[in-house]
């Protein structure tokens, strides 16, 4: 019955998509206006839009006219005009949505409307992307239509300064990767001057590659660190014992599914033993587990996971001497990024380069909680609806799959399942040679650096034979099903035979490549191996793309030193489409772009992306996975009964299965990971919500500090509050004068506020009550505040109070981030009482606040109040002189020219000359070897004292 209402009625999806087409329809309808005005009329509407908004109409309003005008614009500064389907997809940006639309439709030209129209407000629009390549390229292409609009755009990548930084964020349009902004974001967090600040508030951002940002890279958070003590000689002691133990299986306990590993009570035993052997127990101790000792068991366990669960060129390689991650969904090198708690330490220690030190964490935020900043937050990919819940769930979006501009040819077949990787991997280069041979070309997907290597030198080596004709024997033709029949032997078969399969790699070590690898995997019989990466952000165009075609030419002209100038541009540019066209055509012939997956990811969007390569704009394409029993995804969730299937059906040596439902056991298993993993990142949003809360606390009153030029109310409550819970402590309401601990309220009274009181004396007053020892208290406290401003000035003590509280409040807050670190270690063990760990993180946590808060309050005040102030004048700095001497008169150029008078400053026939009002008052006063109070950095008798 429900399917026949949604054959009735359409989808949900399909009634959305179908109300923005009926928007599309009236935005078409305004073309012929705004291509009849000139340039100049139309970049004018920019700012006709901008004063209607101020006026106070609304976004929806002007929507169909500004999505017109930037189609126009593109049109002309790009000469590209967006589909009716791209239009649509950015309508869904504009809500706040998520357009699902497949590889190969534009989306780098969907965002143009939408961010053209949310930039109209003024407020800012973020553009974001997967990496820096991207970036650049983004804003420079489509910069080109928001500037021909009368627009600024900015890009924000690594290696900026702040003043770039400011200048790209304050632009109408700012393109950028998800972690140049984020931690920005953090940094301006950690600066003592707005002026520092390069973030404007978080209006509205497009994020291209959505899922991969928001749901692949939110699995980590951001976090800003500074270096800790060196222990790397520790990391390789343990190291050292971990290998030594891990030879005997019987030792620990894998488990490939959860990721962990964990030691065996034999483990335990023996290398309690090799380490006590060696010395490395702290003194007084016995036992691995003794207190001392706690930091040998983290390092231990870390080691221990370094050794079993990472693998090289798997999950990071070796670069310039360094560990370098990669991640695990894209297989890009993440750059800078480092693993946390001396797990990327104990995998230095491993691999025996050098060890850095560990970070201490300044500050840090999730991926979901730094977006869910933004007002208005949408995004764009080829593969989403797998995820649809989590982006509801976390990110309040819908997603919205977008119709295709063209219908879709590509045929996907079953995958094919073989025993052993052996089988697979000649199944595999028999494919390739086939279509090597066929001038079809192949991209081949790879989920490793080592697989897509051990291809390639597979490749290499191979000897392959391809039929390329069958032809019946001459007494069999007109009888072909008995020919069949027969066999090899009724046909005339023709082979390609060769050595070696021409092919290029694509993987992190080849990063810098990437987009001219992949613009040129459309090429007749072009072979490809590419890792978890095909083609992101550079389309594989059947026949070549002119786009990085020409930017080769381009830069081979510049390493010969040939300056391209635009004749020579326009003539290859001509032949170059001459050359691609008839390459297109070859590659059409041969059935297209083949997508060869040689193992099923974890997660089913990134085979979705893979497959997503091929077959775009209604060209024909083909793909298939070819898998294996000992294929990661297959060996952990059903290696062994597959396995057992197959042989018990006989399946012999070289043969493969394939059927829909063996494609539905697969998903199956990828649905358990993807499940698995959802919750991994829920559990850690739930988590980092707690501190969300506090972090938002803190930065927000770190921001009242930094504005405010004046915070003696603030330090004058924090003295109160101060006084308050020490005579609370010291001297409880409820108790009796006897019970009072004066002697401790009087050690705390000295090294708090400075004061030396009576205390003694006035508890033994008749009759005296805590509240009125309190009010005394606070009467001497404020009388010393007092003192000590007129002792150093208004000015100095104001700078001071500021100054000091916010480097109090940075130091407690990173503080309070390392004990929030050792707490979620632990409080899952919670768990074994009967006790929720959430709950009782959430209880602790609040509580390491209330310290904080309470630790702040304290150390400000007692800073304050004891601190002594010694002012003496600086010692005196031998002068620095800029010289350039005039060859005619032999005066230094580069000096004031007060300062070429004579010794003993000027006569009074001199001085007479110049005007009255040369020293303003007070100015006399001013000490010669002073700063001059004219601001020019100069010594007084340098400058405006010369006159006197």
């Amino acid at each position: 019955m429900l399917g026949f209402a949604k054959k009735l009625f359409g989808s949900s999806n399909d009634r959305k998509v179908k109300d923005f087409m009926g928007r599309v329809q009236q935005i078409n309808a305004l073309e012929p206006k705004f291509a009849a005005l000139s340039d100049d009329e139309l970049r004018m509407m920019t700012q006709s839009f901008r004063d209607r908004l101020a006026g106070g109409e609304t976004l929806d309003k002007v929507l169909n006219e500004a999505f017109a005008v930037a189609r126009e614009g593109s049109k002309r500064a790009l000469g590209m005009r967006q589909f009716d389907v791209q239009l649509a997809g950015g309508m869904i940006l504009n809500e706040g949505g998520i357009a699902e639309m497949r590889t190969g439709e534009g989306k780098t030209l969907v965002a143009i409307a939408p961010a053209y129209l949310n930039a109209l407000t003024g407020k800012g629009v973020h553009v974001i992307t997967v990496n820096d390549y991207l970036a650049r390229r983004d804003a420079e292409w489509m910069g080109r239509v928001y500037r021909f609009l009368g627009m600024e755009v900015g890009v924000i990548v690594n290696g900026l300064s702040s003043g770039q930084r400011q200048m790209s964020y304050a632009a109408d349009i700012t393109y950028g990767t998800n972690n140049e902004f984020g931690f920005d974001y953090l940094r301006d967090n950690l600066v003592y001057d707005r002026t520092e600040m390069v973030q404007r508030p978080h209006n509205f951002a497009i994020v291209d590659e959505v899922d991969s940002i928001l749901i692949d890279e939110a699995r980590t958070p951001l976090i800003i660190s500074g270096p800790t003590e060196d222990r790397s000689d520790l990391y390789k002691i343990v190291d050292g014992i971990v290998k030594e133990l891990i030879k005997d299986p019987a030792t620990y306990d894998l488990d490939e599914k959860q990721r962990q590993a964990l030691l065996t009570e034999l483990g335990s035993e023996r290398i309690e033993q090799l380490l006590e052997e060696g010395g490395h127990f702290a003194e007084d101790t016995t036992g691995l587990y003794d207190a001392a000792n706690i930091s040998l068991v983290h390092h231990t366990n870390q080691a221990l996971r370094a050794n079993t669960l990472y693998t090289r060129d798997k999950d990071y390689i070796i670069k310039a001497g360094e560990v370098v991650l990669i991640d695990e969904f894209t297989g890009r090198m993440m750059t800078g990024r480092r693993l946390s708690e001396g797990l990327h330490q104990a995998i230095e220690a491993k691999e025996d380069v050098k060890i850095m030190p560990e970070n201490q964490t300044l500050a840090s935020v999730t991926i979901q909680n730094y977006f869910r900043l933004y007002e208005k937050l949408s995004g764009m990919t080829g593969t989403a609806a797998t995820e649809a819940q989590e982006f509801l769930d976390i990110y309040k979006m819908d997603v919205l799959e977008v119709p295709t501009n063209r219908p879709i040819q590509r045929i996907d077949f079953d995958d094919e399942v073989y025993r052993t990787y052996a089988e697979k991997n000649v199944a595999i280069a028999k494919q390739i040679a086939e279509c090597h041979v066929k001038g079809q070309p192949i991209l081949v997907g790879t989920v490793s650096i080592e697989k897509s290597e051990s291809l390639s030198a597979l490749l290499n080596t191979i000897d392959y034979e391809v039929e390329v004709s069958r032809k019946p024997k001459p007494e069999y033709v007109g009888r072909e099903k008995e020919a069949a029949k027969v066999g090899d032997e009724a046909f005339d078969i023709e082979y390609v035979r060769g050595k070696g399969i021409p092919h290029s790699v694509l993987n992190a070590r080849q990063h810098e490549q990437e987009a001219f690898i992949v613009a040129d995997a459309g090429l007749p019989g072009a072979v490809t191996i590419a890792t978890n990466m095909a083609g992101r952000g550079t389309d594989i165009q059947l026949g070549g793309n002119l786009e990085m075609r020409l930017e080769k030419y381009r830069l081979d002209q510049r390493n010969m030193a040939v300056e391209v100038t635009p004749e020579m541009l326009a003539a290859e540019e001509a032949r170059l489409k001459a050359d691609i066209a008839v390459q297109r055509e070859k590659s059409l012939a041969a059935g297209g772009l083949f997508v060869l997956g040689t193992e099923r990811h974890e997660s089913r969007r990134i085979d979705n992306q893979l497959r997503g390569r091929t077959g775009r704009q209604g060209d024909p394409g083909t793909s298939k996975f070819f898998l294996c029993c000992e294929d990661d995804l297959l060996r952990i969730f059903a290696g062994d009964r597959l396995d057992a299937i197959m042989r018990q059906f006989g399946v012999a040596e070289g043969e493969a299965i394939s059927h829909p439902w063996l494609n539905r056991a697969v998903e199956t298993a990828q649905k358990r990971v993807e499940t698995r993993n959802y919750d991994i990142r829920k559990n850690l949003l739930k988590y980092d919500d707690v501190v969300n809360d506090q972090r938002k606390a803190v930065f927000e009153q770190r921001q009242e500090f930094m504005d405010s030029t004046d915070l003696s109310e603030l330090v004058g409550e924090f003295r109160q509050d101060v006084i308050r819970d020490l005579v609370d402590r010291y001297m409880p309401p409820k108790a009796y004068a006897e019970q009072w601990d004066i002697d401790g309220l009087d050690e705390k009274v000295k090294s708090t506020l400075g004061l030396d009181l009576p205390l003694h004396d006035w508890a033994a007053e008749e009759g005296v009550s805590n509240e009125e020892v309190e009010e005394r208290l606070q009467a001497a406290a404020e009388a010393r505040a007092v003192e000590r401003l007129e002792m150093i000035g208004a000015d100095q003590t104001r700078g001071l109070e500021k100054q000091f509280l916010m480097q109090q409040i940075d130091m407690s807050w990173r503080e309070h981030l390392v004990h929030l670190d050792h707490l979620r270690g632990v409080i899952g063990l919670r768990g074994y009482g009967q006790r929720d760990p959430l709950n009782e993180y959430k209880t602790e946590a609040f509580n390491l606040f209330e310290t904080l808060l309470h630790d702040l309050r304290h150390n400000v005040t007692r800073w304050l109040m004891t601190v002594e102030f010694r002012f003496q004048p600086p010692p005196e700095m031998p002068e620095f002189q800029e010289i350039h001497l005039n060859p005619g008169t032999g005066v230094n150029e580069m000096a004031d020219p007060r300062s070429q008078l004579p010794e003993g400053g000027l006569d009074g026939d001199a001085r007479s000359r110049l005007p009255v009002d040369a020293l303003p008052v007070g100015w006399e006063r001013t000490s010669r070897n002073a700063d001059c109070p004219c601001g020019s950095g100069r010594k007084f008798k340098h400058c405006h004292g010369a006159l006197v």
